[in-house]
């Protein structure tokens, strides 16, 4: 299969965005040819057009079962395995968040947890307790947070991050301060030929 040159641009970016996320270039590559493409392609397919080897793809391709971002189908009168993914991009995003919630973010709050129930936790300084626990406190309470986001549909989801930027003006409605007064401007005083200025007036100009 020849790559577009727009095909060819959002592959190789989506690659290179994969590796700046700590996903390997190719796992990204071939995620976003299925993606771009919408129709399974199987694994020589896959390796011919984005020319690269075939042990590669099959490690690429085990990664992105992993991540539950494709599935295995077939067709008719062929017995290789095809591959797909979801063209539903907000399906894709809960995906994302929630294997990288399971694999990044639950360890670090299980090993804060265990943490503060140790007997020598007691023995740090306070200042040092408080921000383990206030760090705990802020990861379990996104925690709860994803979770829910995560059960909703994606239709909800979208309409849910939608609300967000209203949200955000109501709240900062709240919170703004009030602008400050404009200073009063105060006239000069009218002089008289020949009188003094009193030296507790400073001097309009």
């Amino acid at each position: 299969m020849q790559l577009t040159p727009i095909s060819q641009q959002f592959v190789v970016h989506w690659g290179e965005m994969g590796s700046a996320w700590g996903v390997n270039r190719t796992v990204a590559q071939i995620h976003a040819l299925l993606f771009f493409h919408g129709r399974p392609l199987n694994a020589e397919e896959i390796a011919d057009t984005l020319v690269v080897a075939r042990s590669n793809v099959s490690n690429s391709l085990k990664e992105l079962m992993n991540w539950q971002l494709i599935r295995v189908t077939h067709v008719l009168g062929d017995r290789r395995d095809y591959y797909e993914t979801s063209s539903d991009v907000w399906e894709l995003f809960r995906t994302v968040v929630r294997e990288r919630k399971t694999r990044e973010f639950d360890p670090t709050t299980r090993m804060l947890r265990e943490l503060v129930r140790k007997p020598e936790f007691a023995q740090e300084s306070p200042d040092a307790q408080d921000r383990v626990r206030e760090t705990l406190h802020l990861m379990e309470s996104l925690g709860t947070w994803a979770d829910e986001m995560l059960r909703l549909s994606p239709s909800t989801l979208e309409k849910v991050l939608r609300m967000g930027a209203t949200v955000q003006k109501f709240v900062r409605g709240g919170d703004a301060p009030a602008p400050a007064p404009a200073p009063a401007l105060r006239a000069a005083p009218a002089s008289t030929p020949g009188t003094a200025q009193s030296e507790h007036t400073p001097p309009v100009p």
